[in-house]
């Protein structure tokens, strides 16, 4: 994996520039619109508008923008966690929607729960924002895993 053109050296890289140079190079998140709203130690906020393009038939945001932005929340926030150069994947996930998502944004809060060595413990929860109002539309709860570059 090359790194994106725009990435810091290493040694001069903070923790909020490590984890936006990656969001930055992740293509799927770009094409969604999404934002990076919130980076900490173990804790990442991701974003996305809303509008008919990520919506299903019946107009709430489709289940696969949840589950992607929540994926990559809860992924980015285990990252915060592992030092460069080592990255995480997603090994596995669960999702329950617990509403549907109507709204203006769709808004993914991920934290790790427990930090291994290899594997963290992940969630990420997501809310639909309508009209200043936050609605509690899914919770993942997943595993991701440490991984070296070669």
């Amino acid at each position: 994996m090359t790194k994106p053109p725009h990435a810091a050296p290493l040694r001069a890289m903070t923790l909020d520039t490590r984890i936006r140079d990656s969001f930055l190079a992740q293509g799927f998140l770009q094409t969604m619109g999404a934002t990076l709203d919130h980076v900490a130690p173990g804790a990442v906020h991701i974003s996305v508008p809303l509008g008919p393009a990520l919506t299903q038939q019946q107009g709430f945001a489709h289940g696969g923008v949840g589950f992607s932005i929540a994926d990559s929340a809860a992924g980015f926030s285990a990252l915060t966690l592992v030092e460069a150069p080592d990255d995480v994947v997603t090994s596995d996930m669960t999702i329950h929607y617990l509403s549907p998502a109507i709204g203006d944004r769709l808004i993914a809060r991920g934290t790790v729960l427990r930090p291994g060595r290899r594997m963290l413990v992940t969630q990420a929860d997501v809310y639909a924002l309508r009209d200043g109002r936050e609605v509690h539309a899914a919770r993942l709860t997943g595993t991701m895993v440490r991984v070296t570059p070669r």
